[in-house]
């Protein structure tokens, strides 16, 4: 059975940035399982999955405005640590959801001073080169619910 539209694929994948440094891996875990076609990945990663079988493995290199877009600066902002006083403690790396012009974003508090805080609404991985070693472990029909809810029920999946 071949990766297309609507199949359920599982995977393992390696990801690492330019520096060869892994950022994020399914490897000694579950293989990651999805919907495809269905948006759960980079529409240019699906994309070079596209056709593949259970066995097949590639390497894929996505240019960061392929996948999660070139950082924008105008999202970084200093704020009037009042302002976030909902927050709760308010520490580096911490993550919230904000309001912006265009709709939700997550934001990122990347420093703290006594009287502000700067927040960075970029992607973590923005602005960067994506280095991806998946391999396909497993190409199955989803069942009717997981059509339903877009996602994978069961192992590599989520249920809600």
């Amino acid at each position: 059975m071949k990766v297309m539209q609507d199949k359920v694929v599982s995977l393992h994948y390696t990801l690492r940035g330019d520096d060869g440094n892994t950022i994020d891996s399914s490897v000694g875990s579950e293989p990651l399982a999805y919907v495809h076609g269905n948006g759960s990945l980079l529409p240019a990663l699906e994309k070079e999955l596209e056709g593949r079988g259970a066995g097949d493995k590639l390497e894929v290199r996505l240019a960061a405005k392929e996948g999660y877009g070139e950082r924008d600066e105008t999202l970084v902002q200093v704020l009037p640590r009042k302002t976030l006083a909902t927050i709760g403690k308010l520490k580096v790396g911490t993550q919230f959801h904000a309001q912006v012009p265009g709709g939700a974003r997550v934001m990122t508090i990347t420093a703290v001073e006594k009287d502000s805080v700067t927040v960075d609404g970029n992607h973590p991985l923005a602005g960067l080169n994506l280095n991806f070693e998946v391999e396909v472990v497993e190409v199955r029909d989803a069942t009717a619910e997981e059509l339903a809810h877009g996602h994978v029920h069961g192992a590599g999946g989520h249920h809600h």
